[in-house]
């Protein structure tokens, strides 16, 4: 009886409080933790350094890479120390932060230096080496959507409770409940200003792939050259083949392309989105992704759109060979939103965006992801120190800052086949979504960022600028269809639609303006291995099956068929990794270096957190009770021959 009733507990006990796992036996953690979290804020040096001779620039990039590896280390440690349940911040600041401060110190030393060995000594520099210690944020999500009978979630967030309802996310750094907001609750942007007469009316739209190839790797070449995992999340890469850590100029302009025009060798890269269902990607046990809090399935885009327009004022010049631009803030969370600039919306939604919070989209509605870069640059130079300075966004009317002049601005839009996340326990049964990110800045989405190295052909480009200066849609396999094209939207940083109709609809949804490259050539997969809900299955018409307003002849250039580069970064593979796609999940093919493993599921795995959840794992627990219950007759039975 004790035997049997002791199992019963035990295994009822282990069930409801089972954490993320793939079925392996490799869970990673017991419990999904508090929401709690308590984050380090330090000042961002890179951002301060305007001008750095380039003499100095190796040892001062390889000293910022530095100061993130120091946050990053420092995050971890009070993740392991409990400190984002609130444990004593005094003992903290001994631990963890006074030897933060005194390791920055010394890199913001080297940095220092090394500029003054070069030309004129910063100052201020070593005021920034302290950090702070970010309490935790609990909240709601705004505006949760309905559960299918007219009734809203709840949405509330379980601090501290240990039972899956807290929506800390996978790696234990988030997301939660209140990084997310209902689409059709945010009011309707105001229509773009209308252009001049004499502006660039034209589109150019470049059709690079989804990524279907798998090709990721956690370095940032722009910001952190020569430094592997200097990005400390793991990025998607369309367009040039060769982008890693350690490429360089050359390696870039001799790199095969994933693009259609083999003209354009630019590179466009973005953080991978992950699903956070307990999914353990091949980077779960390295460095950019489990170990620094990314962790879960790496969701392929179903559309990625890369489109050129022009400037509501007037001409545009061509762009820079090898000019690089980031646009938005990978550190916003802790640096502040001001150079935060990716916008958040649904498919049939898009005249309403979100700077801060992920979309909970309707049913049969797409996650869209919208970036649009700067499109002023200064003349002179195709970088800056803090990657930042040598180009601008235009203001609203289309005009450049004083001594910059138009260049083709990229709009850059990525969907997702994504439902909306159940908030209300914790993401068991629609799992969550986010971006990578810095281990510290907690998977938010105003983190969200977009890189670009501009490595077209001068031809090509030059073919780029006289299409949007005489007003033509081009499209992504060449030629162009004569037409005016629509006007562009806004350019400023607060704009957010891509081309379209000044609504904030795109090409389509709406069947006009510019064409809309298909997401859907052969080898690539439009969805991820998750079970669509009927509402998501049946919809299949919007964004990537309309046809473009225009006839578009093609380009002569051939279509050549690319495959994925290993990088230095990667992960190894493992040697039972299949090279091509795995197991459930088929029209998907990924990297070997990370190709899911054979085990992985084929859709969420509710990590249960109720005996309705977990019943399927609990026949210990019914031969427990068998046990118990035939300790009882034996019991009864020799009590009665007893007397």
């Amino acid at each position: 009886m004790l035997g049997g009733a002791g199992l019963v507990a035990v295994n009822v006990y282990a069930s409801a409080g089972e954490g993320w796992g793939d079925g392996s036996g490799t869970e990673t953690t017991g419990r999904v933790r508090s929401t709690g979290m308590a984050t380090i804020d330090c000042p961002d040096i890179g951002s301060r350094l305007t001008a750095v001779p380039d003499a100095a620039r190796p040892d001062v990039d390889r000293e910022l890479a530095r100061l993130d590896q120091q946050t990053a280390a420092a995050y971890r440690q009070l993740q392991q120390a409990g400190q984002g349940g609130g444990a004593d911040a005094a003992s903290a600041d001994d631990a963890i932060m006074n030897p933060l401060e005194e390791k920055r110190s010394v890199s913001i030393g080297r940095i220092t230096d090394a500029i003054d060995r070069a030309g004129e000594r910063p100052q201020g520099l070593e005021s920034l080496a302290a950090c702070t210690l970010r309490p935790g944020e609990t909240g709601q999500a705004t505006g949760v959507p309905g559960d299918g009978d007219g009734r809203n979630g709840t949405g509330q967030e379980q601090s501290g409770t240990g039972q899956g309802q807290s929506g800390a996310g996978q790696g234990g750094n988030g997301p939660v409940a209140s990084d997310y907001a209902d689409i059709t609750a945010v009011p309707p942007e105001a229509p773009a200003p209308q252009p001049q007469a004499g502006a660039s009316r034209g589109t150019f739209t470049t059709d690079c792939g989804v990524n279907a190839n798998g090709l990721f790797n956690s370095d940032n070449v722009i910001v952190a050259p020569g430094v592997s995992n200097g990005a400390h999340h793991v990025h998607d890469y369309v367009g040039n083949q060769a982008n890693n850590a350690f490429a360089s100029d050359e390696d870039l302009a001799r790199a095969g392309t994933s693009c259609v025009d083999q003209g354009d060798k630019s590179s466009y890269y973005w953080p991978v989105l992950r699903l956070q269902n307990g999914t353990q990607e091949r980077d779960a046990g390295a460095p950019g992704g489990g170990t620094e809090g990314n962790a879960g399935q790496i969701v392929t885009p179903r559309q990625v759109t890369l489109t050129f327009v022009g400037n509501p004022l007037g001409e545009v010049t061509a762009m820079p060979r090898l000019l690089r631009i980031i646009t938005g803030d990978a550190k916003a969370f802790v640096n502040g939103p001001g150079n935060a600039n990716a916008s958040w919306s649904c498919t049939g939604h898009e005249d309403r965006q979100l700077k801060d919070k992920y979309p909970l989209c309707p049913p049969g509605s797409d996650v869209v992801r919208t970036f649009r870069f700067q499109s002023c640059w200064d003349g002179r130079n195709i970088d800056s120190a803090n990657h930042r300075t040598h180009v601008a966004f235009a203001a609203p009317d289309g005009s450049c800052p004083a001594g910059f002049r138009p260049i083709p601005q990229l709009v850059q839009r990525i969907v997702y086949d994504v439902d909306a996340p159940s908030l209300a326990d914790g993401g068991r049964t629609v799992p969550l979504f986010a971006v990578d990110s810095f281990p510290e800045q907690l998977h938010k989405p105003v983190t969200d960022h977009g890189d670009f190295i501009n490595v077209f052909d001068e031809d090509l480009m030059r073919e780029m600028v006289d299409c949007i200066n005489s007003g033509r849609t081009c499209g992504p396999s060449g030629g162009d269809s004569g037409t005016t094209a629509t006007p562009p939207a806004s350019p400023g940083s607060g704009a957010t639609a891509a081309p379209g109709d000044g609504a904030g609809r795109q090409p389509a949804e709406t069947g006009t303006s510019a064409p809309t490259p298909s997401a859907a050539r052969t080898g690539e997969a439009r969805r991820h291995d998750v079970t669509a809900s009927p509402a998501r299955t049946a919809k299949r018409d919007t964004d990537d099956g309309a046809a473009p307003a225009e006839p578009v002849e093609p380009r002569s250039t051939p279509v050549r068929s690319t495959s994925a580069r290993p990088t230095p970064s990667s992960p190894s593979p493992s040697p039972s990794a299949p090279a091509s796609a795995a197991p459930g999940a088929p029209g998907r093919t990924t990297a070997a270096a990370y190709a899911p493993p054979p085990a992985a599921p084929s859709a969420p795995r509710a990590a249960g957190g109720s005996l309705a959840e977990t019943g399927a794992q609990l026949w210990p627990a019914a031969v427990g009770t068998l046990l118990a219950l035939s300790g009882l007759f034996m019991f009864l039975r020799a009590r009665r021959l007893r007397y």
